[in-house]
C-alpha cells in the first residue's frame, strides 16, 4: 500500500525550472539519489527526474522492460527508499519527475504474471485484451495462438536435445513447459494429458475404490470441462478462470497428502520428457506443446511470423493496448497513486508514437491525474506538468491541441546544435566525405532503402499482420477485391518506406489536413518507385490511409477502414526509428553530430534567424517545453557534438588529416571478403569519433589507455552493427568485427612508431578547445531559451560519452560536489581572478559547471523572466556580427541579454586564447530598443557592470565589453539584485 504525503517544502512552482536526468539501476539507487539531492538544490536543480522505477526485468540497466506497473522496482529500493529520495527533495524544495512507459511491456522469462496468463489461457485471459496480439494471422497453425521465439535453434531440434522440459509445481498443482530461463504454462484443460497417464498407473497400486485415486479421476473430468482458451464471453472467461484455479488447488492439496500420486505424476512428467537418445520419446511431450496457446519457435522466426505488437524488432518487449481503458487503470494505478499523494509532480512519457491513439491517451492522462490530485490546477496551458518523448523531424510541428507541456527536447538539441556548424561548408564537407569513401551518397536513397530493409528483414511480421487487415478490407468490395495479398503487402512497404515523418494521427474524430499531405506526399513518393504492374493498388492504400473510401459505408466496413488506419500509424514510427536513426545514420557519416535523433540531414546547420524564430514558436506555443542537449537516447553527448560540430569550420584542414590518417593506417588493415577491413565509411567515422570523445585531461598509465581502447571498440562494434554493411544484430560478422576491434587496438596503443597518435593528438587538442567554448554557448542557450532545460547526468562538467550503454557510466558526484563546493567558496566566484582561474584550465570543465550554477541561481529568483518573459532577437552589427548569437528575455521592469559566441574557429584564427576582448571582437555591438532600454546591465557571470550606449533610437552595447573577461555573457536588470549564488 502506497503511504501518504510525505511532509516538508513542495516546489514553489508546478512548472520545473531545470530538471536533472538520473539513470536508476541496481548500481545507481534510490538511496544514491537521496545522497546527491543537496548537490543539485546547490547547483540550482528544481525538479529531480528519474527513468522508469517500476519493476523491470532483473537486471536492467535502463528500466523501460517494466514487468509490473504496480510495484517498484526492487532493485533500485523500496518504497520506503522511493519516500526517503521524496522527502530529501521536499525538504530542499524540489520535486519529481517520473518516466513512464504506457506503450510496452517485457515479455518471456518468468516474471511477467499478466503475459503468463495470456500463455495459460490464450484469448480466455483476463489480460488477453492487454497486449496487442493478432489472434486470427495468416496461417492457420497460429489461429488463437501466441508465436513465441525464444529458442535458439530450431524448435524440432530444441525438443529432441531435451531442453524443453515439462515442469510440475506440486505446491500449486501447476504444470509449465520450461526452457531455460523461461517458463511456459500448460492450458489446464490440457492437464489430463499427463493426469489420466497417472491415473492407469495407479488403478494396480491404489485400487478402483481409493478416494485418492477417485479424486484425481474427479479433477481429471473437471479439467477437461473447463471452458476452452478461445471462449470471449465475459461469463466464459469467469467460469474458466474461477473453476481452474479451484482444481489447481485441489491437485496441490492432493498430491500435499498422497505420496503415490506425486511420485506418479512425477514419473509421468519425466516419461513425458523424453530422452534426447530416442527422439521418438519426445513424440508426447510435443503433442502437449502444440495443444498449447503458445507456438514455441526459433528466435528468427519472428521477422516473419510473430502475431503480437513488439517495441520496435525487440521479441521480449510486447506492445500494449493503452487505448483501453481498462488497461489504462491498470497500468497506472501507482503512478497516479504516487501523483495523489504529492510524491510525483510531473510525468515524462515514453514513446508516445507507439500508441494507438496518443491524443485519447494524453487526455485520458490528463483527466486521472486531475481525479488523482483532486482537483483541476495546473499550468497555463490547460495540463499537468506531461512531456513527451516525440521525435519531429524536418518542419513537423506537435499538434498544439494536445494536452500536453511539450516535447522532451530532441528538437532543441538539433537546433542549438546547427547554430555551431557552418552552413557555408555543406557542400564541401559532401564532397570531402564523398572521396575518402569513395562512394556516391544520395541520402534520400538511402533513408529510403534502410526502412525498406527494416520492413523486410526485421519488422515482416508486423508488415504481414497490417496486409491481412488491408486484404480484408480489399475482399469487402468489389471494385477492390482483385487487389491480391502480395500486391498490397508490396505496396504498404513502398508507402512505409517512403514516409516523410514518423507517423500520423489520424483517429475516430478524422485527420489534419498536414496529416493528409504527408500520407499523400507517401502514397506519390511510393508509386513513382514502384515496378508494379496495377499502380491503382496505392490509390486504394491511399484512400484507405485517409479513410475516404469508409465514408458512407456501413459501421462494419468503417471500423475495419478507421482500425487499419491507426495501426498502420503504429507501424510507421519504428520503422523510422529502425530505418533511419539505428541504420542509415550510422551509415551516412559526412559529419555525424548531425546524425542525432529527430534530426534532418537535409540541413547543414542553424542560421541565427532560424533559431531565433523557433524559440518564439516555443515561447507562444510550448514554452514549457523540455530543452535538452543530451540524453540517454542521444548518438553523442552534447560534448561531443559540440567538438566534431568545428570541424565544419576547417574542411580544408580536416580533409588533409583524414588523408594523412588513412594513408599512416594503411597497413594496420585486414582483407575481409577480398576488401580492406574496417571499410573507409567505417574509418572516416572512426576518426570523427577520436576527434569527439577524446579524454579532455591527458590519459596517463596503461589503465587509462586500455579503459579508452574498450570505450571505442565497443562503440565500434555497436556502430558497424547498426549500419548493417558489413554485420549487424542478427548475423555477425565475426571476421569483419575482429578486424574493426583490432583496427581501433592499434591507433589507440602508444609507441614511438605510432605515426597517427604524433599527428592526431596536437589537431584534436585544439578541436577539443575549440568545441569548449562552443559547448559552454550551447550550455548557456538551453538554460535562458524558452522551455524548461534538462540536465543529463554528469554532463554539468564536460562530457564526453557516446551511444548507450556507454553514456550509462557511473558518475562521480563526490568530485562534481566538491568543485562545486571550491568554485562556490571563493570570496567572489564573478571577480577576475576567480574568472582568471577557471579560463586557465579549460579542460577540467570547471567553466560549464560554473555557469551552470549561476544561470540556475538567476534563473530560481527570476522565475517569470525565464518561464514567461518576452524572447526578444537582438540585431548585431559589425566585422564579427555572424559569430554572434544574442536576445533578450524581458517580463516587466526585470529583463536579461544573453551573448554567446558561433563558429568561433573562424571567429579565433588558430589562437588558442579564448574568444574574449577587442582583439577577438573588434567592432561588433549589439542593439537595443531604446524605448525601455536601460542605462546599466550586470553581468551576472562576471559581476561586471555595462554601461548602455544610447545611438539614435537604439541603445548599444559593445560585444567586446560584454565578453571582456568570459566567453559567453548573461547581463541582468531588475528590482532585485543579481544573486551571487
Amino acid at each position: 500500500m502506497v503511504r501518504g504525503v510525505v511532509s516538508g517544502m513542495k516546489p514553489g512552482s508546478q512548472i520545473p525550472l531545470a530538471t536533472y536526468r538520473l539513470q536508476l539501476n541496481r548500481g545507481f539507487t534510490f538511496a544514491q539519489a537521496t545522497a546527491i539531492v543537496p548537490y543539485l538544490s546547490s547547483l540550482g536543480i528544481s525538479h529531480c527526474y528519474i527513468s522508469p522505477c517500476l519493476k523491470a526485468r532483473p537486471g536492467s540497466l535502463h528500466g523501460y522492460d517494466i514487468v509490473d506497473h504496480n510495484s517498484l522496482n526492487p532493485e533500485i529500493g523500496s518504497l520506503e527508499d522511493f519516500d526517503r529520495l521524496v522527502a530529501a527533495l521536499h525538504e530542499h524544495g524540489m520535486g519529481l519527475i517520473l518516466d513512464i512507459v504506457p506503450n510496452h511491456m517485457a515479455v518471456m522469462g518468468s516474471d511477467n504474471a499478466w503475459w503468463l496468463d495470456v500463455l495459460e489461457n490464450g484469448e480466455s485471459s483476463a489480460y488477453a485484451c492487454f497486449f496487442d496480439i493478432d489472434w486470427w494471422p495468416l496461417k492457420d497453425e497460429l489461429y488463437g495462438k501466441v508465436l513465441v521465439p525464444v529458442l535458439h535453434d530450431h524448435y524440432g531440434a530444441v525438443l529432441e536435445s531435451g531442453e524443453l522440459k515439462l515442469v510440475f509445481h506440486q505446491e500449486r498443482g501447476e504444470f509449465d513447459i520450461s526452457y531455460r530461463n523461461h517458463r511456459f504454462p500448460v492450458d489446464p484443460k490440457e492437464y489430463p494429458r499427463v493426469l489420466q497417464r497417472c491415473a492407469e498407473a495407479l488403478v494396480a497400486r491404489l485400487g478402483e475404490q481409493s478416494p485418492d485415486l477417485l479424486e484425481l479421476q474427479s479433477l481429471i473430468t473437471a479439467f477437461g470441462h473447463l471452458p476452452g482458451r478461445q471462449e470471449t464471453s465475459p461469463e466464459g472467461i469467469a467460469e474458466r478462470n474461477r473453476d481452474k484455479e479451484i482444481h489447481k488447488r485441489r491437485l496441490a492439496e492432493l498430491c500435499a497428502r498422497s505420496p503415490e500420486i506425486i511420485a506418479c505424476i512425477l514419473e509421468a512428467v519425466e516419461a513425458m520428457n523424453g530422452t534426447p537418445a530416442d527422439p521418438a520419446s519426445f513424440e508426447q511431450l510435443h503433442e502437449l506443446i502444440k495443444a498449447q496457446t503458445f507456438r514455441l519457435a526459433n528466435w528468427r522466426v519472428a521477422a516473419d511470423d510473430i502475431n503480437y505488437r513488439r517495441f520496435f524488432d525487440i521479441n521480449d518487449l510486447a506492445g500494449i493496448c493503452v487505448e483501453n481503458e481498462t488497461v489504462f487503470e491498470a497500468t497506472h494505478r501507482l503512478v497516479l497513486t504516487l501523483v495523489a499523494g504529492g510524491k510525483v509532480d510531473g510525468l515524462r512519457v515514453d514513446h508516445p508514437d507507439g500508441l494507438y491513439d496518443p491524443a485519447q491517451y494524453f487526455e485520458r492522462l490528463q483527466r486521472g491525474i486531475a481525479v488523482a490530485t483532486n482537483h483541476s490546477e495546473n499550468n497555463e496551458n490547460g495540463s499537468h506538468y506531461v512531456v513527451i518523448e516525440k521525435i519531429l523531424t524536418g518542419s513537423e510541428r506537435l499538434p498544439t491541441a494536445w494536452p500536453v507541456c511539450g516535447t522532451t527536447g530532441y528538437d532543441f538539441a538539433n537546433l542549438v546544435n546547427g547554430l555551431f556548424v557552418d552552413p557555408a561548408a555543406a557542400r564541401r564537407f559532401e564532397g570531402i566525405y564523398r572521396n575518402f569513401v569513395d562512394e556516391e551518397t544520395d541520402f534520400d536513397d538511402l533513408a529510403y532503402d534502410c526502412r525498406k530493409l527494416i520492413v523486410r528483414l526485421a519488422l515482416a511480421s508486423e508488415l504481414n499482420v497490417l496486409a491481412n487487415q488491408l486484404a480484408r478490407i480489399a475482399l469487402a468490395k468489389r471494385r477492390t477485391c482483385d487487389f491480391t495479398l502480395n500486391s498490397l503487402g508490396d505496396a504498404l512497404t513502398e508507402v512505409v518506406a517512403s514516409f516523410p515523418v514518423y507517423r500520423t494521427y489520424v483517429s475516430t474524430r478524422g485527420l489534419s489536413e498536414t496529416d493528409a499531405g504527408y500520407i499523400r506526399s507517401a502514397v506519390a513518393a511510393a508509386k513513382r518507385r514502384s515496378p508494379a504492374a496495377d499502380p491503382s493498388v496505392f490509390d486504394f492504400v491511399g484512400e484507405v490511409l485517409l479513410t475516404h473510401i469508409a465514408e458512407g459505408q456501413d459501421p462494419a466496413y468503417w471500423n475495419a477502414v478507421i482500425n487499419f488506419a491507426m495501426k498502420f500509424q503504429q507501424f510507421t514510427s519504428p520503422v523510422m526509428a529502425k530505418g533511419l536513426e539505428d541504420t542509415a545514420f550510422y551509415h551516412y557519416n559526412r559529419l555525424v553530430s548531425l546524425n542525432e535523433v529527430g534530426s534532418d540531414l537535409h540541413r547543414f546547420g542553424t542560421t541565427v534567424s532560424e533559431f531565433h524564430a523557433a524559440n518564439q514558436e516555443h515561447l507562444r506555443d510550448w514554452p514549457h517545453t523540455m530543452l535538452a542537449t543530451s540524453t540517454h537516447d542521444s548518438k553523442r553527448s552534447e560534448d561531443v557534438r559540440a567538438r566534431i560540430d568545428i570541424l565544419s569550420e576547417m574542411p580544408g584542414l580536416w580533409r588533409l588529416r583524414a588523408r594523412d590518417w588513412r594513408r599512416f593506417n594503411r597497413s594496420h588493415k585486414r582483407r575481409v571478403n577480398n576488401r580492406p577491413a574496417p571499410s573507409l565509411n567505417d574509418e572516416y567515422l572512426l576518426y570523427q569519433t577520436l576527434v569527439g570523445a577524446w579524454p579532455s585531461e591527458p590519459l596517463g598509465d596503461e589503465h587509462d589507455w586500455k579503459i579508452f581502447r574498450e570505450r571505442m571498440e565497443n562503440y565500434m562494434l555497436k556502430a558497424i552493427r547498426e549500419a548493417k554493411r558489413n554485420t549487424s544484430w542478427i548475423n555477425r560478422n565475426a571476421e569483419y568485427e575482429d578486424a574493426v576491434t583490432s583496427f581501433v587496438r592499434t591507433l589507440l596503443t602508444t609507441g614511438a612508431k605510432n605515426r597517427f597518435l604524433d599527428d592526431f593528438l596536437p589537431f584534436q587538442r585544439r578541436v577539443a578547445r575549440l568545441g569548449a567554448w562552443n559547448s559552454l554557448s550551447q550550455t548557456l542557450l538551453k538554460l535562458t531559451c524558452p522551455g524548461v532545460p534538462d540536465i543529463y547526468q554528469g554532463t554539468e562538467l564536460w562530457d564526453f560519452s557516446l551511444v548507450d550503454p556507454d553514456n550509462r557510466r557511473p558518475v562521480d558526484y563526490i568530485d562534481r560536489q566538491q568543485i562545486l563546493g571550491s568554485i562556490a567558496g571563493w570570496s567572489n566566484p564573478s571577480d577576475a581572478l576567480s574568472i582568471g582561474r577557471l579560463l586557465e584550465t579549460p579542460e577540467d570543465g570547471r567553466l560549464k559547471l560554473y555557469v551552470i550554477w549561476k544561470t540556475l541561481c538567476l534563473r530560481k529568483h527570476q522565475t517569470d523572466l525565464f518561464q514567461r518573459g518576452e524572447y526578444l532577437p537582438l540585431a548585431v552589427e559589425g566585422g564579427k556580427a555572424d559569430h554572434v548569437v544574442a536576445f533578450a528575455r524581458k517580463s516587466g521592469n526585470t529583463s536579461a541579454l544573453v551573448i554567446v559566441p558561433r563558429l568561433v574557429a573562424g571567429l579565433l584564427n588558430d589562437t588558442d586564447r579564448p574568444p574574449i576582448g577587442p582583439k577577438t571582437w573588434e567592432d561588433t555591438h549589439l542593439l537595443l530598443p531604446s524605448c525601455d532600454c536601460p542605462e546599466k546591465y550586470r553581468n551576472a557571470l562576471t559581476g561586471e557592470v555595462l554601461d548602455v550606449q544610447k545611438i539614435d533610437a537604439c541603445g548599444k552595447i559593445d560585444v567586446s565589453k560584454v565578453l571582456a573577461e568570459f566567453p559567453v555573457a548573461l547581463c541582468f536588470v531588475g528590482q532585485s539584485p543579481v544573486p551571487e549564488g
